[in-house]
């Protein structure tokens, strides 16, 4: 069984990668603007948390393009 990545898995991935990034970008935002300590421990959590899946989708997409 190939390892490689078909090209509509490929697409998905990126669509994965674009919509992470967007919540990324969103809880980056609304961190600033949050007055509640929890919430703000929340989405400190999501985005530190989001930032390793981003690299671990990417490294996917990079580690299937090789082969």
């Amino acid at each position: 069984m190939s390892d490689q990545l078909a090209l509509h898995e490929r697409l998905e991935l990126h669509e994965i990668i674009t919509f992470k990034n967007l919540c990324l970008t969103k809880s980056a935002t609304m961190h600033g603007l949050v007055g509640c300590d929890q919430l703000k421990s929340i989405l400190e959590r999501d985005v530190s948390e989001g930032k390793v899946h981003v690299e671990q989708l990417n490294q996917l997409l990079k580690q299937k393009r090789r082969n």
